[in-house]
């Protein structure tokens, strides 16, 4: 949803960390390495680890678009998933399918969690923009008292999908099937820790360090230049300051809260669609364990 949008939160161009396995794993065979969807799920993930090095352009367009192919990847992870040949290898593998699953239930629980903080953000963002045609500065105040509760609430979102992370380094490597869904697990936290963040430090209140000369000037810019760039336009400070503002100034305020307002809309519908893929992929993993279950009875 990136620590908001530092470098140190982009995934590099590489595979990313693998998921923790408690036991040895062993080498798990794609149905075929030359399979039309292994090879397509491998280009969708080969497109979202391009995505990510879009550094110069931390917008709401970049985020949706981010969200798009983060559905697209578990689209193809579930075809993937429910081929006859994968859920053979799978049900052999019982413990790893269990840690998929742990993983995948995080993801399931931070995006349910992530849709009712979008919509509760959109009604409070709709009232807003009541209050400020009315010129009715404490209702402006609610607003911004009601983004930051709101970021402290995703930060939370944030640091379950850091613990993740810092699970997925360690254990052992699978191979072959095992990688490919380790790296859908990769880019899922990643992208999903730039829409977080982006979020987050776009209501930060906090203020530059009290820094002299360029080294002031150069931490300032950093600060300006953190979270979703429309987001970021309608800031706290900027907010409570247009009491100060002329007409001219108020109104483009208010365009670019209308303009927020349609990208708050597109991020709920998008991130809702990778919701329902991620409960599309854990269904299918549930499935192969299952008949492993029932083979053994």
């Amino acid at each position: 949803m990136v620590g908001v949008f530092r470098r140190s939160f982009s995934f590099p161009n590489k595979s990313p960390p693998k998921p923790a396995l408690s036991h040895h794993v062993r080498s798990i065979s794609l149905p075929c390495r030359s399979h039309p969807l292994i090879f397509q799920l491998k280009e969708e993930i080969a497109n979202l680890n391009s995505w990510s090095l879009s550094l110069d352009s931390r917008t709401a367009a970049w985020i949706c678009d981010g969200l798009n192919r983060l559905k697209t990847v578990h689209n193809h992870l579930d075809d993937v998933l429910n081929l006859p040949q994968t859920q053979e290898s799978l049900r052999h593998q019982p413990h790893w399918i269990n840690k998929l699953l742990e993983h995948f239930l995080t993801f399931v629980d931070v995006y349910g969690i992530f849709q009712t903080l979008i919509l509760t953000l959109k009604e409070e963002h709709s009232a807003a923009q009541v209050a400020m045609r009315r010129k009715d500065e404490e209702k402006i105040a609610l607003y911004v008292k009601a983004r930051k509760r709101l970021a402290r609430q995703m930060t939370k979102l944030v640091s379950t999908l850091q613990k993740k992370i810092k699970t997925a380094e360690q254990g052992t490597t699978a191979a072959d099937l095992a990688s490919v869904i380790e790296e859908v697990v990769g880019v899922t936290t990643a992208v999903s820790l730039a829409l977080l963040n982006g979020i987050v430090e776009s209501f930060s209140t906090r203020k530059p360090w009290a820094w002299t000369g360029l080294d002031r000037i150069s931490k300032k810019s950093a600060e300006e230049e953190k979270g979703i760039r429309e987001f970021r336009e309608i800031g706290s400070e900027k907010l409570r300051e247009l009491k100060k503002k002329g007409k001219e100034e108020t109104e483009k305020a208010m365009k670019k809260m209308r303009d927020s307002e349609d990208w708050f809309s597109d991020i709920e519908t998008r991130s809702q669609k990778v919701f329902r893929s991620l409960i599309s992929a854990r269904v299918s993993l549930l499935n192969a364990l299952s008949q492993q279950q029932a083979s053994e009875k």
